[in-house]
């Protein structure tokens, strides 16, 4: 199984590292995926993750107190809200729309009700 894990790891870091260049690529919850599986596969990769500058902080508030940063749920909703908007302008067909809408509404709300950082 740890191959299978390893290789899951690095299509989830890749793919997450695209979601830095490409818009509405989420980078994040690919890294922290990422993360779980390098922990069941390499501890290297797995540390070098944990301690990135930049994805770090994000894996260890989602691992530890299962919460989201205040910057990164705005950044989630400003990203769902340009993705529906583009969606618009391109005129796409009402019931695809309303579905958007629907599961953005859902997601958008599970991120937001999530705990912003250590509880006090």
């Amino acid at each position: 199984m740890r191959p299978l894990w390893l290789a899951a790891g690095a299509l989830s870091a890749g793919i997450g590292l695209i979601g830095i260049v490409v818009p509405l690529l989420p980078t994040t919850p690919l890294m922290i995926l990422a993360a779980a599986c390098f922990a069941r596969s390499s501890p290297r990769l797995h540390d070098w993750l944990w301690n990135h500058r930049v994805f770090g902080p994000a894996i260890r508030d989602w691992r530890q107190y299962r919460a989201i940063s205040p910057f990164a749920k705005r950044a989630s909703v400003g990203a769902m809200v340009a993705a529906f908007g583009i969606s618009v302008l391109l005129g796409l067909k009402l019931w695809a729309l309303l579905l958007q809408a629907m599961v953005l509404t859902v997601m958008g709300g599970w991120i937001l009700t999530r705990p912003s950082g250590p509880p006090k």
